[in-house]
């Protein structure tokens, strides 16, 4: 397996996913990427302690959405992590999700177009050219990244959508340098997602090649296999019902979906979690997420590796995380 990165989200606490990351790095691992989806944990300043103690592997963020940051501020945060850390950092972002979106005041609405105008505007500005922009969701007047003392030459940060739906896979394949495929989705639900990669990759005359296809799977490893597949289901229970869109991805029983959100208020309480955790069978988790003994979810793995994954996205669940590491590790 020659690419292979690591996933945090707010299990660890921030210092512990520093020391993750060195790591991870020590052990070959090409990136680290940070969450940020639900009212928990921001993306950047994970990004930024992670580019600290690392010296050469990259740091995305998986992915930050394209509807709370204003398109200044958003380009301004990526320069200012790009200082921090030049040309390891990469901006990954997404449509966000309802309810939560709704919730906040922010009502999401052609998402793809909203997508496009903003990766048009983000890659113009930090370009560093000087922006003028009127569209239907960014209005900007003559403005540019006001570097005064520092590097003044264009940022070398690449962009990728994190997608679920096929329309926004196909804007990722268009315009895109990468798209981060979904995880709690079962290894077929790439197929699809390929297709519609490539029909966007046309679009702009690219090649399936020029569009890095990175994807989130949950990982839980232990020596113990019923151990590691309970410390995955933990997380999958509260993404039922929780994210409307992965719910859907992952071809759960809809029965099943409402199960789960009967018992599970927002936010949702460990107990909750733990009670509705015995609706949902062992045989999904196995499905759609790599859970396991180390050989078992090597295999899973590869199994998305061969379904169009360039480089698996590990989120390590089980409680031994250097174990998860040691397993995928390349040096």
């Amino acid at each position: 397996m020659a690419r292979v990165a690591m996933y945090l989200q707010d299990k660890h606490d921030i210092r512990e996913g520093m020391a993750y990351a060195q790591y991870a790095e020590q052990r070959g691992f090409e990136a680290v990427w940070q969450a940020e989806s639900r009212l928990v944990r921001d993306a950047i300043v994970p990004m930024a302690a992670f580019a600290v103690v690392t010296s050469h592997m990259k740091i995305g963020s998986g992915v930050i959405n394209n509807w709370t940051r204003n398109i200044g501020l958003l380009a301004a945060t990526f320069l200012t992590l790009d200082d921090l850390a030049p040309d390891r950092i990469i901006c990954g972002i997404g449509a966000w999700w309802d309810p939560l979106a709704k919730q906040v005041g922010i009502e999401r609405r052609k998402p793809v177009k909203a997508m496009r105008e903003t990766i048009e505007v983000m890659k113009r500005l930090l370009n560093m050219e000087r922006v003028t922009f009127h569209g239907e969701f960014h209005h900007v007047e003559g403005i540019e990244l006001d570097v005064v003392h520092g590097r003044r030459e264009p940022r070398n940060v690449p962009v990728y959508i994190g997608a679920t739906q096929m329309g926004m896979m196909e804007l990722a394949g268009e315009i895109a340098d990468g798209v981060v495929l979904n995880y709690c989705v079962p290894p077929a639900y790439n197929h699809e997602a390929l297709k519609h990669i490539e029909i966007g990759a046309k679009k702009a005359g690219r090649q399936m090649d020029d569009v890095d296809r990175p994807q989130l799977i949950v990982c839980s490893v232990d020596y113990d296999h019923h151990r590691a597949v309970q410390a995955a289901k933990e997380l999958i229970t509260q993404y039922l019902a929780q994210q409307p869109h992965i719910a859907e991805a992952s071809g759960t029983p809809p029965e099943t979906v409402k199960k789960v959100q009967s018992i599970l208020g927002w936010p949702a309480t460990r107990e909750q979690i733990h009670e509705a955790m015995q609706y949902v069978p062992d045989e999904l988790i196995e499905r759609i997420t790599a859970s396991g003994t180390p050989h078992e979810v090597r295999a899973k793995v590869e199994e998305y590796n061969q379904a169009g994954c360039t480089c698996p996205i590990l989120y390590p669940l089980g409680d031994d995380v250097k174990l998860m590491i040691d397993t995928f590790a390349q040096a």
